[in-house]
């Protein structure tokens, strides 16, 4: 581990539990147990010496290394080529056969095989447990370790003999073309024993995970152009969501900067209402229906749950099983990403007042008539009572969707959403007959548009602004034709696209806003958003911007790393910045593929 790799140098395996960032060095430099929002136990990424790291990989430096997928699964795939030989890593974790019931348990493989010459691969295995903070002592009995940390034990049970290296595992394996040797980490409760673990064992468990891969991701509806972007999109969406609950979340990390050396350093580990809302419209769109339902009735909890008085119907993020509490901890024993501090635990932004989630929701969550039927009458009452709230509650300051730091303020997307909140409940009262104070809420949905026409629209710049008053622009607005607020090609949108364009566009890539002329209340600067980028895609699609949208799209694609994963932004040089991988721009990407796939069909059909 001589230094840390850039983000984007990652894979994504995981059991729809938890989730394992497995570098191209062989180092699994990511890992949480038992679940998403655990404290981890590998984390070298945020700390090279305090964090811990699984590593298998040759004892050779003069190598290339290739990674990549087997196809339309998550089964991860490091290959190293070297003059004396050619060996691969194969990673995976496998699904447990209810991975909707939450458990300890959790198997990682790590096969090492040799395909040509004859290669030493040197294994280290040295877990810090609770973000490197506690202490675990190990025990050692022939071909299986047992690290005991403070809550778990993490179990290393392998088809070659270990050795020890302290209170960790250092170990080499030398194999020959054709040979083959596995290592399985297991975690549990303390105390529990851990089950054999054999060389046939671990191919079955393989067998097993890319039938359930392939099984999985051929329910997919899409049959574009972008296929194999899509179905590892709809892959990567499956990975982040927690199966006990449904919940989805934002990213499989915590503290990845969005600039290197930079306070912006986020948890992502969380359920938040906007960005699991879409990406369940999303799954709803590729035909996975369960998964949406599953969400469906973990939003219900969520209403039916206790509140303070005076408090608003939701909050922005939970934890992937319902709790509230995500109180904000500076980790300062841990240097962070390439020096990035401080590495925060938890997300303070929880407490914001965001009106917008408002609208992702009921846009999510009315798209499917399957969906509305299977909620019922009661999920209508609690869906109506949220409404009425918002309809007494909607001109207020707020945060933001991006969570500023700098103060509330009537930010123009909020207001959009709360109008789609409103439009989407006017439509499903009238087309299911459900009881409703319609005569409120089209007045105060018309009143919305209004307002935002009127306050929302800078003249000087020809463009909606970030929040009234002001002349900034925020690329969040390319969400307004997309959900109906405004026509497509209506000269007051096209105006803003056009503003946008000259402003927030470099070589396809979209800033979210300029910090400087909008202060969020943060130091230093950021990259482009990748979800704003696939956003533009769309919007210049459903503008006819064909010819301008397919290069734009195909141009996006290529900042995808080896894998086909997106961080959350795209630094000056083209590096992947932020949280990884994001589902929100993994969501987005799929967006607009099947936006444009229907645009370009549509143009096509018309010559």
């Amino acid at each position: 581990m001589p230094g840390y790799p850039p983000i984007a140098d990652h894979g994504l395996i995981g059991d729809l539990q938890t989730a394992a960032l497995i570098s191209a060095e062989g180092a699994v430099d990511w890992f949480c147990a038992p679940r998403f929002d655990s404290p981890s136990i590998f984390a070298s990424l945020l700390d090279q010496e305090r964090g811990g790291h699984f590593t298998v990989a040759p004892t050779l430096h003069d190598m290339n290394v290739r990674q990549l997928y087997l196809p339309d699964t998550a089964i991860l795939i490091t290959r190293f080529l070297t003059a004396e030989g050619v060996g691969e890593v194969v990673d995976f974790m496998p699904v447990n056969d209810r991975p909707d019931a939450p458990t300890d348990r959790h198997r990682m493989v790590r096969a090492m095989r040799v395909v040509r010459g004859t290669l030493t691969f040197d294994v280290q295995c040295r877990p810090r447990f609770d973000y490197g903070r506690a202490p675990h002592t190990l025990t050692l009995d022939g071909n299986t370790a047992t690290f005991h940390g403070p809550d778990l034990d993490v179990h290393l049970r392998s088809t070659v003999p270990l050795d020890t290296d302290g209170r960790d595992i250092h170990t080499t394996v030398t194999l020959q073309q054709g040979q083959r040797a596995g290592i399985l980490l297991e975690t549990s409760a303390p105390g529990a024993a851990p089950a054999p673990a054999t060389q046939q064992g671990m191919e079955a468990a393989m067998e097993e995970t890319r039938v359930f891969w392939h099984e999985w991701i051929r329910r997919c509806r899409y049959r574009g152009r972008w296929q194999h972007m899509v179905n590892r999109s709809a892959i990567t969406l499956k990975l982040l969501i927690y199966a006990p609950s449904g919940a989805p979340i934002a990213a499989a990390t915590m503290g990845l900067p969005e600039q290197v050396g930079g306070e912006r350093n986020w948890d992502y580990r969380y359920t938040w209402i906007r960005d699991a809302s879409l990406s369940l419209r999303v799954l709803l769109d590729l035909g996975y229906f369960e998964e949406a339902d599953s969400f469906r009735r973990w939003l219900g909890d969520r209403f039916r749950g206790p509140r303070p008085p005076g408090s608003e119907p939701m909050q922005i993020m939970y934890r992937i099983d319902g709790d509230p509490h995500l109180a904000e901890e500076i980790l300062g024993h841990l240097s962070g990403y390439r020096d990035s501090s401080p590495v925060r635990a938890g997300n303070g932004a929880a407490d914001q007042l965001q009106l917008d989630i408002y609208g992702e929701f009921a846009y999510a969550m009315t798209h499917s008539a399957d969906l509305v039927e299977v909620a019922g009458y009661e999920a209508w009452k609690g869906f109506s009572s949220l409404l009425d709230w918002l309809a007494d509650n909607w001109d207020r300051p707020d945060e933001g969707i991006w969570e500023t730091r700098g103060g509330r303020k009537h930010f123009t997307y909020s207001r959009m959403m709360c109008w789609v909140a409103l439009d989407r409940g006017i439509r499903l009262a009238t087309q299911y007959a459900r009881p409703a104070d319609l005569s409120r809420w089209i007045e105060q949905r018309d009143a919305i548009l209004v307002q935002v026409m009127e306050r929302g629209w800078n003249p000087r710049r020809k463009a909606f602004v970030q929040h009234y008053d002001s002349e900034v622009l925020d690329a969040s607005l390319l969400l307004m034709p997309l959900v109906g607020f405004i026509s497509p090609k209506a000269p007051s949108w096209l105006s803003t696209l056009d503003a946008m364009d000259r402003e927030l566009v470099t070589d396809s890539l979209v800033y979210r806003y300029n910090p400087e002329a909008s202060p969020d209340g943060l130091r230093g600067s950021e990259g482009t958003f990748s979800l704003c980028s696939f956003l533009y895609v769309e919007a210049l699609a459903r503008a006819g911007r064909l010819d301008q949208a397919r290069f734009a799209m195909d141009k996006m694609l290529t900042y995808a790393n080896h894998v086909g994963l997106f961080a959350e932004e795209i630094g000056p040089t083209g590096e992947q910045l932020g949280n990884f991988p994001q589902a929100f721009t993994h969501l987005a990407l799929i967006t607009a593929a099947m936006a444009l796939d229907e645009e370009l069909d549509k143009a096509a059909e018309r010559r």
